[in-house]
């Protein structure tokens, strides 16, 4: 479960960043290749700012599909659940991988001071 892991290095980012303010919500967005259980995530995220200058603060998860550019015909696709790296048109295995290894938090609610 290294969701656990996780949400304690997002909840000192967010500590760090936020200073004096309280945190009320952090959005994450994170690609399906990451390996991340989005439910997990924030299941853990309520046992790490449990107690804490977090308590009470959301996690809002943003999930991104993975998607493939083919390099022979150029085409775009999402690879799915079972990821398929090969081209849903033509079938060559060189793609290139354009979105879905995203994990970035990409703002934080404050409160007003």
């Amino acid at each position: 479960m290294h969701e656990l892991s996780i949400c304690g290095a997002i909840a000192d980012i967010a500590t760090r960043r936020a200073g004096e303010r309280r945190v009320e919500s952090v959005h994450v967005r994170i690609g399906q290749l990451r390996q991340v259980v989005p439910d997990t995530l924030t299941y853990c995220w309520e046992l790490v700012v449990a107690d804490s200058e977090l308590d009470g603060a959301v996690l809002d998860v943003e999930q991104v599909p993975a998607r493939i550019e083919c390099r022979d015909c150029g085409r775009t696709g999402e690879i799915g659940d079972v990821p398929v790296f090969a081209c849903h048109v033509c079938n060559s295995v060189e793609v290139s991988v354009i979105a879905g290894e995203e994990f970035v938090i990409t703002a934080l609610d404050l409160a007003a001071v």
